[in-house]
């Protein structure tokens, strides 16, 4: 499951607005600003999988392990439209 830091990370990694991801995703921009919101707003399973996926195209990492969650740009061609 995404969380709001690593969207948040993710999108500084790329240089995309939440405007660029959630148009990218296919999401409404109060979905994402919901998503994104430390305040545990609740958020459809669905949002969360389209915008996984959008960041994973653009080529982000979503790591997980005991010790924390992060994210990895592994395609960084320098093209910020994606």
């Amino acid at each position: 499951m995404i969380t709001a830091r690593q969207s948040r990370a993710a999108r500084a990694l790329l240089g995309w607005t939440q405007e660029t991801l959630a148009d990218k995703a296919r999401v409404s921009l109060t979905a994402l600003k919901r998503l994104e919101s430390e305040s545990g707003l609740e958020v459809y399973e669905s949002t969360r999988d389209q915008v996984r996926r959008a960041l994973e195209t653009a080529g982000i990492v979503f790591l997980s392990t005991e010790r924390g969650r992060g994210v990895l740009l592994v395609n960084d061609h320098g093209d910020k439209r994606r």
